[in-house]
């Protein structure tokens, strides 16, 4: 969830078990892709693993300058 001011919260905890191999492999990619820590690597992970299923996430809030409406204009040509 995005609040107003723009600052990402996450109102739900998940709590799963992994070997010591597939920890190593997380370790081994989050450092690999410099992510700050093993819980951006798993959601980013979990993210990438959804979308190559063929799942939408649902988009939440986004700025206007994400969808092109308000970046920057191309300089018009001056008129002589």
């Amino acid at each position: 969830m995005v609040t107003g001011n723009g600052n990402l919260t996450r109102a739900t905890r998940l709590q799963i078990m992994l070997t010591d191999d597939e920890l190593a492999a997380v370790d081994d990619w989050r450092f690999g892709e410099h992510m700050p820590s093993r819980a951006s690597a798993v959601r980013e992970l979990l993210k990438r693993g959804l979308a190559a299923e063929g799942v939408v996430l649902k988009a939440g809030r986004r700025k206007s300058e994400q969808f092109g409406v308000l970046g920057k204009q191309p300089k018009k040509a001056e008129k002589y």
